[in-house]
């Protein structure tokens, strides 16, 4: 019966001093866990998701056009031109990178797994490759649409210190300083002829 089973499985599983089955077991699923596995399933885990099919898919793409564009050129190239790698695979890293900010918006609102968290650990570590790979190896760079706007008001905010001083010394009112002579005592003999009068 049911009962007795699940005392003979216990026996069993605790029945070495270092217990391994259950050691082995917990950290199986402390690492399905940390690594968010289930997130690249579907909700009933028979299998990977759509979303991580095709973000493993244009992965795969975007290594592969890393590859065709370095063949037989590493010899003639530089470290740092790798232009015909950032010309020709541009289209798909967008894409692939596109795709993986769409999976960690879609991600924080539940997915398609029904787990909230962080995208499972194989897409992260391929979207963490692929990075790595075109901004410090190949050195390429996709400009940033913001750039524009934000350089602009940069501009406005530090141009406008020297247009408060111009305009305030422009329109401010400049005082000539008129001199005012004092009064002085006519002359000392007169001084002496009212010390005289007094004493």
């Amino acid at each position: 019966n049911s009962s007795e089973s699940h005392n003979c499985a216990k026996s069993i599983l605790t029945s070495d001093r270092l217990q391994i089955v259950v050691t082995l077991s917990d950290f199986f699923n402390e690492t399905w866990e940390a690594a968010n596995c289930a997130n690249c399933l579907k909700n009933n885990s028979e299998g990977l998701s759509n979303s991580t099919l095709e973000f493993l898919d244009l992965f795969n793409k975007s290594l592969t056009c890393f590859e065709h564009n370095l063949q037989g050129q590493t010899i003639y190239l530089s470290p740092n031109n790798y232009t015909e790698v950032c010309k020709n695979c541009n289209e798909t890293y967008t894409k692939l990178n596109d795709l993986y900010n769409n999976l960690q918006r879609m991600n924080r609102q539940g997915g398609e797994s029904g787990h909230s968290a962080h995208l499972c650990i194989d897409v992260e570590d391929a979207m963490n490759i692929t990075r790595k790979l075109w901004s410090r190896t190949f050195n390429c760079s996709v400009p940033c649409s913001d750039t524009v706007p934000v350089i602009a008001v940069s501009s406005f905010i530090l141009f406008l210190p020297i247009v408060f001083y111009l305009s305030s010394f422009l329109h401010s009112k400049q005082k000539k300083r008129i001199l005012i002579l004092p009064k002085r005592i006519q002359s000392n003999a007169s001084l002496v002829n009212i010390q005289e009068k007094y004493s």
